[in-house]
């Protein structure tokens, strides 16, 4: 898997069935310029984009297919049913009928030796459905009927499953980490804001924070999903000039902290009534300050899901995991209740070995 934040890939090696359990999970780093190529191909920044989105499918392919053998080398003699490989999104468009994934399926098949499942979304898509999120089913399995839990995923985008008695809702909030890298990259020099630390320094300006937060995204009910085609840096500078500030002229650690707000109080105010826990996975848990601004605006029970005895990092791709395997045995792995589809659809498509 990799996600919105570009921040690696990560494999995870799990036993399937209604109860999945995880058996191994491997993180490793993307390229610097595969990952500066894909930010490139979200904001059209290239000269000839079909040959470049298709040479960065190729080379992320080729690293993942590596990652995945490394994975395997953990695991001698252990047979592999098959790969789920979600792709890198570079456009998200469920209202014009389509989600885009950088992938080269064949190339992992060929390098692997192994069944690959793929494009996970569009026959979401194709039904009528966002297409995302996709992992509250995941999700739903882990907590295993916990009515009135629920887990955030705070990826580049964040995502929030809730666990209701009669059914499972789940949405994207808007901005999970892709804003505060963004703006600490931009700021540092490095790509991620380290423990909160810049975030921690700084004072939330109230005026810019009223203004992303009257994003019209928030206030759509769901089924709904973005990405970061909707959620970047020019989307803030221009969020701060429509409440009379200049981006540039603020300080770098204010517009962090006011960053980390948006996330909690995103996530807050879209959170149905009455949740009395919430695991979080995903980038976002080892940042200190945002977790704490969660738990001030949650007012629930915040744990890592670590408690369920699943890593953090590890859920994702575990989801996809899982999803692979609900592809093969022909199940549906979307939730209608979710994605607003016509109904249950069996999702992803397969390259043989």
């Amino acid at each position: 898997m990799t996600g919105t934040s570009m921040d690696g890939i990560d494999l995870a090696l799990i036993r399937g069935g209604e109860e999945p359990q995880l058996v191994d999970f491997l993180s490793r780093p993307m390229s610097q310029a595969l990952v500066h190529q894909l930010h490139r191909l979200q904001t059209d920044q290239v000269v000839d984009g079909i040959d470049a989105a298709a040479q960065a499918g190729l080379a992320l392919s080729i690293e993942i297919a590596d990652g995945i053998q490394a994975l395997r080398a953990q695991h001698p003699g252990r047979t592999i049913a098959g790969v789920g490989v979600h792709g890198q999104t570079i456009r998200h468009r469920p209202s014009q009928g389509y989600s885009l994934q950088l992938l080269h399926a064949p190339t992992i098949a060929e390098r692997t030796g192994l069944d690959v499942v793929y494009d996970f979304r569009n026959r979401d898509v194709a039904a009528g459905g966002q297409g995302a999120p996709l992992v509250p089913i995941f999700h739903a399995a882990l907590l295993r009927g916990q009515a009135g839990a629920g887990v955030l995923n705070l990826g580049g985008i964040a995502n929030l499953t809730v666990i209701k008695p009669d059914t499972v809702i789940g949405f994207d909030t808007g901005p999970g980490n892709t804003l505060l890298d963004a703006w600490a990259k931009e700021q540092t020099g490095h790509a991620i804001d380290a423990e909160g630390r810049l975030a921690a320094s700084g004072q939330l300006n109230q005026l810019l924070l009223a203004q992303l937060l009257a994003d019209a995204y928030f206030a759509l009910p769901p089924p709904k999903s973005t990405g970061r085609d909707h959620f970047h840096l020019a989307w803030l500078g221009a969020k701060a000039s429509k409440a009379g500030l200049v981006l540039d002229d603020l300080p770098p650690d204010d517009v962090q902290r006011t960053l980390v707000e948006l996330t909690a109080r995103s996530v807050a105010d879209q959170c149905p009534k009455n949740v009395r826990a919430i695991y979080v996975c995903g980038g976002g848990v080892h940042n200190p300050v945002l977790m704490q601004a969660l738990s001030d605006a949650l007012g629930c029970d915040l744990l890592k899901t670590d408690a369920l005895g699943w890593p953090s990092q590890s859920i994702e791709a575990a989801a996809f995991a899982w999803l692979a395997q609900a592809c093969v045995h022909r199940q549906p792995g979307n939730l209608p209740s979710v994605t607003g589809a016509t109904g249950p659809r069996i999702l992803g498509s397969i390259c043989p070995a």
